[in-house]
C-alpha cells in the first residue's frame, strides 16, 4: 500500500473514531481527543467536562474503553488519560452538545440559542456567533445566525482566537444543525488586545437636598446599570415569548 493510502486510511480511522467517542461518551461533556502515536503505544488524551464518568467505578469505563479502542478500531496498546476542561463554557464542542441536548428536549429553538449565547459570553468569552439550520419552523429549511460580542471573521486573528465545532440534532421536525464559533480572548497575541474597561465620565444627577447637579456615586452607579440590565432582560424574554406565540399561531 502506498504512502498516500496509508495517510487517508489513518485520518478516515481518526475520524471514525472521534466520532464514535463523540456517543460513547456524551454524558461526561466530550470535547475532543488528542491522539498520538508512541514506541510503546497509542496515546489518547480525552478533554471532557466530568472525568469521573468516563473513568467509572475502579477504573471499570477506562478498561472498557481501553479494549473496545484495541478491538474495533485497532490501536496498539492504547493509553489513555482523562483532561478535565476548566472552562466548559469556552469548549464548541460542549455547548453544540449541550444545545442539541435541550432541543431533543423540545425546547424551542431561540430560546436554546439565547440561552447557549449567554452561558458562552458569561464564561468570558470575547465573542460568540450560534448559527443553526434545519426545518425550525415549517416544511421548508431555514437558518437563523445570532451573533454577540467581538468576533473575527476573516484573515490571521480568526485562525488563532476562534475555535468552532459543529454538532446535528434529530427533532420530530427533522435534522437540525447547529454550528457555534468563539473568540476566546487569552488566545490574543500582543499586537492585538482588547480593552474590557474604558474611561467614561461620570454621570451628572441631580441632588434631592440641594438641587444641585453632582457627580453619581459608585453605589448608584451600580443600582442603576443593574436596573438597566434586568429591563434589557426583561425586554429580551417579551421578545421570545411573542416569537414563540407567533410560531405557534402559524403552526
Amino acid at each position: 500500500m502506498s504512502a498516500v493510502k496509508n495517510v487517508i486510511k489513518d485520518n478516515y480511522n481518526m475520524m471514525l473514531l472521534k466520532d464514535y467517542l463523540r456517543g460513547a461518551i456524551k454524558d461526561a461533556g466530550f470535547s475532543h481527543a488528542e491522539i498520538s502515536k508512541t514506541p510503546v503505544g497509542t496515546r489518547v488524551a480525552l478533554h471532557v467536562t466530568r472525568p469521573g464518568i468516563v473513568i467509572g467505578r475502579k477504573g471499570s469505563g477506562i478498561r472498557s474503553l481501553t479494549d473496545t479502542l484495541a478491538t474495533d478500531f485497532g490501536l496498539k496498546n492504547p493509553q489513555i488519560s482523562v483532561v478535565e476542561i476548566e472552562k466548559p463554557e469556552l469548549a464548541p464542542s460542549v455547548m453544540c452538545n449541550r444545545m442539541a441536548a435541550h432541543l431533543e428536549r423540545g425546547t424551542a429553538f431561540r430560546r436554546a440559542t439565547m440561552w447557549t449565547l449567554k452561558q458562552i459570553m458569561e464564561g468570558g468569552a470575547m465573542g460568540v456567533q450560534i448559527t443553526i439550520s434545519g426545518k425550525l419552523r415549517g416544511d421548508r429549511s431555514a437558518f437563523e445566525k445570532h451573533t454577540q460580542g467581538i468576533l473575527p471573521r476573516a484573515g490571521h486573528h480568526a485562525e488563532i482566537i476562534v475555535d468552532e465545532d459543529i454538532a446535528h440534532v434529530q427533532t420530530p421536525m427533522g435534522l437540525i444543525g447547529i454550528r457555534i464559533r468563539i473568540a476566546r480572548k487569552e488566545k490574543l497575541i500582543p499586537e492585538f488586545e482588547m480593552r474590557d474597561e474604558k474611561v467614561k465620565k461620570k454621570a451628572q444627577i441631580q441632588d434631592k437636598n440641594t438641587g444641585k447637579m453632582r457627580d453619581e456615586t459608585a453605589a448608584e452607579t451600580k443600582a442603576r446599570t443593574e436596573s438597566e440590565q434586568i429591563a434589557i432582560e426583561e425586554e429580551k424574554m417579551k421578545e421570545l415569548e411573542t416569537l414563540e406565540e407567533e410560531e405557534e399561531r402559524l403552526k
